[in-house]
């Protein structure tokens, strides 16, 4: 396994080819504007060799009977899916923000189940070919970006629909000794300084789809492969200084791109899916459900920290003991613990598939993930409250270290007597990081947007069983009486009228 060290050191050997303001960056490891990113993902790689974090990070792989970092396992029990959101909540914690790592550990699950899945229907040899990559990935501890989320272009269309066909990742040729595939994919984080890019279908295909029902691992500077760095609030403060930025070791999101795919190569032995439409939808839904658990985990851990800077601030404005503020914050844990809850119970839920591997309940992680579309909206509504004006009017730090105002600063942006000025500003900043810039987006459409759950929740709701349930207690026996008045059965009648 890899220290965090050797990870930031391994990027070195990479040379993907990435875009950010309009310059071709050189060094993805040595870029300022990648280094919150790079250093939020370490930490998957250095708390795994913490004795204190260790059962956490890290696990046996059931391949090689090898210890591995826990962001390369396939779970193999109801514990390895507890353990997870544990580790995530962790990192959460450490970080402040998104650490990167958790999609392409999703994604490496995900495709695991799925191509069992295909074997045993097809005889296909995609799960064998995918346990080899999956040993490369364990061996050298690879941090892989699940790449799923295409452009989709005219949403209303299906992907064979579309005025351009490139809308949605594709092959466009079947060689001896690979596939040619062409498209892009979105918001894909952490991507410029991951080693492999693990690509997913994005949604349900059907049989004239079956050129866009594709899954395939590429190194990420594999040729023909672009990452256009995406801009997100604030981002250049990172290259003013230190106090600006809120939380400047760490960053603000995930570091996503634009990921173009220019008629790129993808030898046979890394395709996993190739033309099989009717298990696209599977790997999406699986996949899914894998990253939806995570935001009770992740997102409650970034919560914390956001919680104790809200309690902070409310010391250095010196109104830390007033009722409200008290009932502030202990709503604001309130929420945290509730999206907590789900992440738990979901992982509890979780059952074993024919591949053998463990996956969370769909339902209770669709619940998750829902809440999570909700309330660290809320949570930061009251840390704003709670902190003040001042969150978004703090004069910068250049001005601050400005001979000639910055004791003006220090006079006048005074909190409570004892505690030093550039702590107070300090705190309005990592406020502002985390309640107002990019976090809350990603909560809302990070793992699906609202509406992705909320269909998910439907069809695993068992609407059936519950309407069941209230006929017996309100008395409401067979439905002969229905029958004579309508000419069919209650069931039958409803299924007409739905149709």
């Amino acid at each position: 396994m890899m220290t965090g060290s050797e990870y930031i050191e391994s990027l070195r050997n990479y040379k993907p080819l990435v875009y950010f303001m309009g310059k071709e960056i050189e060094s993805v490891a040595d870029s300022p504007i990648f280094r919150p990113h790079i250093h939020a993902a370490a930490m998957t790689y250095e708390l795994a060799h913490d004795p204190r974090y260790e059962d956490l990070m890290t696990a046996i792989s059931h391949l090689t009977g090898e210890k591995i970092n826990r962001f390369t396992h396939i779970h193999q029990s109801v514990e390895d899916l507890v353990k997870k959101v544990r580790m995530m909540r962790l990192l959460g914690q450490k970080t402040g923000t998104c650490f990167q790592r958790c999609v392409g550990f999703d994604a490496l699950n995900a495709v695991y189940i799925t191509t069992y899945d295909i074997d045993k229907k097809y005889s296909t040899d995609y799960h064998e070919r995918f346990k080899k990559y999956l040993r490369f990935v364990q061996k050298n501890d690879l941090m892989c970006v699940g790449a799923m989320t295409d452009v989709k272009g005219d949403r209303s269309f299906r992907p064979h629909q579309q005025s351009d066909p490139d809308l949605y990742v594709h092959i466009v040729k079947e060689k001896e000794d690979g596939i040619i595939v062409r498209g892009a994919k979105a918001h894909m984080t952490g991507a410029v300084n991951s080693h492999e890019v693990l690509v997913m279908p994005t949604r349900a295909m059907g049989a004239e789809d079956k050129a866009y029902a594709v899954s395939f691992a590429v190194p990420i500077d594999a040729e023909g492969l672009v990452n256009i760095f995406v801009r997100q609030t604030n981002d250049l403060r990172r290259l003013d200084g230190d106090i600006d930025c809120g939380n400047a070791k760490y960053g603000i999101v995930g570091g996503e791109t634009l990921m173009v795919f220019k008629d790129v190569f993808v030898p046979w032995e890394r395709v996993f899916m190739c033309g099989e439409y009717e298990f696209a939808e599977q790997l999406v839904e699986v996949f899914a459900t894998f990253h939806r658990q995570n935001y009770g985990g992740c997102k409650v851990g970034v919560a914390d920290v956001l919680i104790g800077a809200t309690a902070n601030i409310a010391d250095y404005n010196g109104v830390a003991k007033a009722s409200h503020i008290v009932d502030k914050i202990t709503e604001m844990i309130h929420m945290a613990e509730t999206c907590w809850c789900c992440s738990l119970a979901c992982s509890y839920e979780g059952y074993k598939t024919p591949s053998g591997a463990y996956m969370p309940s769909p339902l209770l992680a669709n619940v998750t993930k829902l809440n999570v579309t909700r309330f660290p909206y809320e949570w930061s509504r009251l840390a704003q409250d709670i902190a003040g004006g001042l969150v978004i009017t703090t004069p910068s730090e250049k001005d601050y270290r400005n001979s000639k105002i910055g004791d003006l600063i220090e006079k006048y942006l005074k909190g409570i007597a004892n505690i030093p000025t550039e702590h107070r500003i300090r705190m309005f900043r990592l406020i502002e990081n985390m309640s107002v810039g990019a976090q809350l987006p990603e909560s809302m459409h990070g793992a699906g947007s609202p509406q992705a759950q909320k269909i998910m929740i439907w069809r695993r709701g068992n609407i059936e069983m519950k309407r069941e349930l209230a006929k017996i207690i309100a008395g409401i026996k067979e439905d002969e009486h229905f029958r004579r008045i309508v000419g069919k059965t209650e069931k039958e009648y409803f299924k007409e009228v739905k149709g």
